[in-house]
């Protein structure tokens, strides 16, 4: 027997209520007196047995409660039902408060007479507390999500069905909460985004990736349509089950007109850019142009006016015309190239070679007062790029640095090896001793259209080609520059190790059969004539005709060996044309020439082109290799007056 058992039961019953401190147990008489008390009730009460036994409980009381006679109706209820609990506020002896929960039972004898109460009491002051300022937590939280007006802010459910609606939400989009709670809150989107399940599809972003946002059209209660910008964020329970989901909704409307009319601003602006770099383009162009024509028409007047001249000034004469033109061939290629309307010819080349071939060319084009110096030192110098526009690309950067030197100074054009990152490259520098740049200007030199040069004496092309060009051969373009300190323009570009492309003169035998019959198409008559002069002193017979129709029909009654036909022509283009005479005399190849530019021509067509302008040696290589695809694809069908001798000669 344990020394608890020892002890009588009204003894244990005694120490435990005397052992429990947390409430307040004690009993009180029929009337209300207290006749019993335990530490408990000490604790929080503040009031010594000896202090409280015999008198009555009342005073426990507030006086707003006794004069409600709170504590007479919880006597009268507990004899009558058995049972009297509430909760309410209690006082202390010291005469604080504390947030009373009090159960009154009945004490009755075995034969049923009330002999007094059991009263327990607990101090739940804090609990009360807690309850209170998490209400008030929720109430001002309500309130706030109430006031806001410029965010509608709700909740659906995982269905996605409204549960709440505040004032915002009711001013954004219309409904008032009667009207929307328990709706879908599809009715929002338009009727294109719930076909493409665009509702649905949000409440599972939000799910999977645990946020749902974008920005989109949506509808009002009357049908008005609003830019809204929407979140959606899950939300989950204290066990991390999912209950539905936060949504909120802002009218963008306006700062959507507002993006709208300002990217309308930006568009205007760069058009009116656009319109301004065009002005300042053809500015340029036109100053080139003009140096160029004063050239070619100076000389072929001198020529016309002195018919006498003696052979080596008619020579010259006629140099200074063939070398104008190739300058203006040059430019009118790196405005396709930099309009993105000429494509690239790579070809793999020794640099070092290349540019000591251009040495003379480009000591010819910068004068006397420039003292050029090469230093082509790069080992390995392969690069596979276009060459024609590596020299337009080098020969833009010389004339800059010759321009940076108005006086004269040295210029030089030197190559290196460059090793980054595993990969090797050939660096290709144009170092002057001129005027160099300031910061401001440097950060703008590659921009297309930029020239600090007076109005209409650039394009403003120059160092734009020489950062296109580096760009599309994989490499790039770099200015170092100081003011009175000169610039050196540097070109980077990948080496290769592929074996150096064939010249033309290896790969191509341009000797034309002998009295080759040739339909040529073309609508201008300068470049008709023209052609017809050509092609008669490369011995071809020739037959013409100004356009697509008048081609068919000499086709239909002349035996012809190719046609070579104008691209761009009135009515039937050449191409058409092509197509047609493949359909009527599969026997008879097609070249086409066109200014646009051939490769792009190419590219979009299955016939052989020939860019103008073109020489008497571009346009013979051009037939022959026609004539060599022509016979390697069919066996010589003899509906040429040439079938078989093109052939044997080619």
């Amino acid at each position: 027997m344990s020394n608890l058992e020892a002890i009588p039961e009204e003894q244990r019953l005694q120490l435990l209520i005397n052992s429990v401190i947390d409430y307040a147990i004690y009993m009180l008489d029929v009337e209300g007196r207290v006749v019993t008390w335990n530490p408990g009730a000490e604790r929080f009460k503040g009031y010594r047995a000896d202090e409280i036994i015999g008198e009555h409980f009342s005073r426990f009381f507030s006086a707003e409660d006794r004069a409600a006679d709170l504590p007479g109706r919880a006597l009268r209820i507990a004899a009558r039902e058995g049972r009297f609990e509430s909760e309410g506020w209690r006082v202390r002896k010291d005469g604080s408060r504390f947030w009373a929960h009090a159960v009154l039972d009945p004490i009755r004898a075995p034969d049923g007479t009330l002999l007094g109460f059991a009263k327990i009491t607990r101090d739940n002051t804090a609990k009360r507390d807690q309850e209170q300022a998490l209400f008030d937590s929720e109430q001002r939280f309500r309130l706030l999500v109430e006031g806001v007006r410029d965010y509608a802010i709700y909740m659906l459910d995982p269905d996605g069905r409204i549960t709440n609606w505040n004032s915002g939400a009711e001013l954004i989009k219309g409904y008032s909460s009667e009207e929307i709670v328990g709706e879908h809150f599809s009715r929002f989107y338009t009727e294109d985004d719930r076909a493409a399940g665009e509702p649905a599809r949000a409440l599972v972003t939000a799910l999977a990736e645990g946020k749902y946002e974008r920005e989109a059209w949506r509808v009002r209660k009357d049908g008005s349509l609003f830019w809204a910008s929407i979140v959606i964020d899950p939300i989950y329970d204290e066990k991390g089950g999912h209950v539905g989901f936060a949504k909120l909704t802002r009218d963008a409307t306006e700062k959507k007109k507002a993006q709208d009319e300002l990217e309308i601003a930006r568009q205007a602006l760069a058009q009116s850019q656009k319109l301004q770099a065009l002005g300042e383009l053809t500015g340029g162009i036109a100053h080139d142009f003009n140096n160029l024509m004063t050239v070619i028409a100076g000389a072929a007047d001198f020529l016309l006016r002195r018919p006498k001249l003696s052979d080596d000034k008619r020579k010259q004469y006629l140099q200074a015309i063939a070398e104008t033109s190739d300058r203006a061939n040059a430019l009118i290629n790196q405005l396709l190239a930099f309009g993105r309307r000429q494509a690239i010819k790579p070809e793999v080349i020794d640099v070092n070679i290349r540019l000591d071939a251009f040495a003379e060319i480009l000591s010819r084009t910068l004068g006397s007062k420039v003292d050029f110096v090469l230093e082509l030192t790069a080992a390995a110098a392969r690069v596979e790029v276009d060459s024609a526009q590596l020299e337009t690309a080098v020969l833009n950067a010389a004339l800059n640095a010759r321009d940076a030197m108005p006086n004269g100074g040295r210029l030089v054009i030197a190559t290196s090896s460059l090793s980054e990152d595993d990969q090797q490259f050939v660096r290709i520098s144009i170092t002057d001793s001129g005027l160099g740049m300031p910061q401001r200007i440097l950060e703008r030199a590659f921009e297309p259209f930029f020239t600090t040069k007076e109005v209409g004496k650039g394009t403003g092309l120059g160092l734009s080609q020489i950062h296109g060009f580096a760009a599309q051969a994989g490499g790039r373009a770099e200015v170092l520059s100081e003011e009175g300190k000169g610039t050196t323009v540097s070109i980077i570009l990948p080496r290769s190790d592929k074996e150096l492309s064939r010249t033309k003169a290896e790969s191509t035998e341009s000797t034309l059969p002998p009295g080759l019959a040739v339909l040529l198409v073309e609508d201008n008559p300068q470049v008709r004539e023209f052609a017809e002069d050509l092609l008669r002193d490369m011995g071809c017979e020739v037959i013409s005709a100004a356009g697509g129709d008048d081609a068919l029909r000499l086709l239909a009654t002349v035996p012809v060996d190719i046609v070579f036909s104008d691209v761009v022509m009135p009515g039937m283009s050449g191409v058409d044309l092509a197509r047609k005479v493949r359909e009527l005399k599969a026997d008879v190849p097609v070249l086409l020439a066109t200014g646009y530019s051939g490769e792009i021509v190419k590219s979009r067509t299955e016939f052989s082109v020939l860019p103008k302008p073109y020489r008497p040696q571009d346009l013979s290589e051009a037939i022959v290799a026609l004539l060599k695809k022509h016979r390697e694809r069919a066996a010589p069908a003899g509906g040429g007056a040439y079938g078989d001798s093109v052939a044997a000669e080619t």
